[in-house]
C-alpha cells in the first residue's frame, strides 16, 4: 500500500488507539505531513513519532478510519487478509448453509474494516463504500474477493453512490466491478426464498441483518392474525407465513416495495390474495384497526442518523409503539425494532417503556434482541452495535 503521508497526534490522544478504537477525530491531531488527499493511506503517529498505525485519510469530523495496528506496513495482500479472516469468521458460525445463501461478509469496524460494508447474495457481493478510501480501494477489494471465494463469486457490485461524501460520490456511478448479474436475484434465508436487487433497493438490496430475529418471529406466528409495518420486501412476513399465520398484512408507504412483497409471497406458493400488501403510511393505517393484530412488527428506518435528530427519533418511536400497544389484542406479541446508531439500547428500552404507560397497556419482556454473528461487534467499537429490538407480551 502506497502510504502518502503522516498524522501526528497531540499530546496524550493516542490513549483510544491504543484500545484500538479505529476512529481519529479531527481535534486529536497536531499535524498532518506529505502531499495528503481524501482517501489517501497516511501513517498514524504519537507527539513522540511513535508508529500507532496506518488508515484512510479524510478530511472530515472522523479524520482517519484505522485499518492497521502497529509498526508493521499493510501487506500487498492486505486485503485478502482481511476477507480470509472474514470468512473464517463466517464460517465459524455457519454460514452459508445450503439453506442460507445471503450474508454480510465484511461488516465495517467489525471486521476491521471502518467505511465498508460487503453484503454476499447467492454468488453476487455487493460493495458499498462510506468513506473516500474504501472508494479508492474498490478495485483491490474486487479482485481480492475473488482470489479468496473462487468458484463462490460470480460478480462484484459496487452500490456506493448514496453512501459517499461530499464530491466523491459524482464521481462514483453504481455498476459492476466484476463480473455481470441480472436482477431480481433470486437468495435463499433458512430455506425461503426471497428475490434482491441491489441495483434499484434499498442498501444492498435486502436487511440481512434481521434474519435470525425473523426466524424467531416464525415461532410465534401460528394461526395468527399478523401485521408487518415498514414490512420494505416481507422479509418478517414471508417467515409468518411459512410458520403457518392464518393471515399476514403487509404495509409500506413505498408501492415499488409492496410490488415487491407480492412478487415473494407468490415466489414462496402462497396465494397473494389472501395475504394483503398495501402501500400506506404505518401512522395511518394503524390508527383505527383495533383488536384486529395477534402479532405486530415495528422494524422502521432509522428516525435519527445523527445525534441532532434524536429527540425528534425518540418521540417518534414512543409515539409508534405507543400506537401499536394500543390497538393489539389481549394476549398479543409486538416485535419493535430501532437501528438507529444514536439511539443506545437502554434509550431505546426506556422509551418503549414510555410508550406503554402512555398506552396504558401492561407489558411483558419476553426476548432483548440485536444484529446477527456477520454483523459482529468489535469490543474497541462498541458504538457498532446498531441495531436494537425488544419482543413484547401485551397483557
Amino acid at each position: 500500500m502506497k502510504i502518502s503521508g503522516t498524522i501526528s497526534l497531540k499530546k496524550g490522544r493516542e490513549q483510544s488507539l491504543l484500545r484500538k478504537h479505529p476512529w481519529i477525530f479531527s481535534g486529536a491531531i497536531q499535524q498532518l505531513a506529505g502531499n495528503v488527499s481524501d482517501g489517501d493511506w497516511v501513517k498514524v503517529a504519537d507527539s513522540k513519532g511513535n508508529t500507532l498505525g496506518f488508515g484512510h485519510y479524510q478530511n472530515g469530523s472522523i479524520a482517519v478510519r484505522m485499518l492497521q495496528f502497529g509498526e508493521q506496513l499493510p501487506s500487498e495482500s492486505f486485503w485478502k487478509d482481511k476477507l480470509h479472516q472474514a470468512l473464517a469468521l463466517r464460517h465459524a458460525v455457519r454460514l452459508p448453509t445450503e439453506s442460507t445463501s445471503a450474508f454480510r461478509l465484511l461488516h465495517g469496524e467489525g471486521d476491521g474494516v471502518p467505511g465498508l460494508i460487503i453484503d454476499y447474495y447467492a454468488g453476487v457481493a455487493v460493495l458499498q463504500a462510506h468513506s473516500a478510501g474504501m472508494h479508492n480501494d474498490s478495485t483491490l477489494i474486487a479482485n481480492a474477493l475473488k482470489e479468496t471465494m473462487g468458484d463462490m463469486l460470480t460478480a462484484v457490485y459496487s452500490k456506493s453512490r448514496s453512501t459517499l461524501p461530499g464530491k466523491v460520490k459524482d464521481h462514483q456511478p453504481d455498476g459492476y466491478l466484476l463480473g455481470m448479474a441480472t436482477v431480481p436475484h433470486i437468495m435463499h434465508e433458512h430455506g425461503i426464498k426471497f428475490l434482491v436487487d441491489w441495483e434499484g433497493g434499498q442498501k444492498t438490496g435486502f436487511f440481512l441483518d434481521q434474519r435470525e430475529n425473523r426466524k424467531l418471529l416464525g415461532e410465534y406466528s401460528n394461526g395468527k392474525n399478523v401485521l408487518n409495518t415498514f414490512c420494505y420486501t416481507g422479509g418478517f412476513s414471508l417467515y409468518a407465513l411459512h410458520a403457518g399465520a392464518e393471515r399476514v398484512y403487509s404495509i409500506d408507504v413505498s408501492e415499488k416495495a409492496v410490488e415487491v412483497t407480492k412478487k415473494n409471497i407468490e415466489l414462496n406458493g402462497f396465494d397473494i390474495q389472501l395475504h394483503p400488501c398495501i402501500a400506506a403510511d404505518t401512522f395511518d393505517y394503524i390508527k383505527d384497526k383495533k383488536d384486529k393484530f395477534d402479532l405486530i412488527i415495528l422494524d422502521p428506518p432509522a428516525f435519527a442518523k445523527h445525534r441532532d435528530a434524536r429527540h425528534q427519533a425518540v418521540k417518534g418511536y414512543q409515539r409508534l409503539n405507543a400506537e401499536a400497544m394500543s390497538i393489539i389484542r389481549s394476549g398479543g406479541i409486538l416485535f419493535t425494532f430501532s437501528c438507529s446508531q444514536v439511539v443506545d439500547k437502554q434509550l431505546f428500552y426506556d422509551t418503549v417503556a414510555s410508550a406503554a404507560i402512555q398506552a396504558g397497556r401492561e407489558i411483558k419482556v419476553l426476548h432483548q434482541l440485536s444484529q446477527p454473528a456477520d454483523h459482529p461487534v468489535s469490543m474497541s467499537h462498541p458504538e457498532g452495535e446498531y441495531l436494537k429490538g425488544l419482543v413484547l407480551y401485551v397483557v
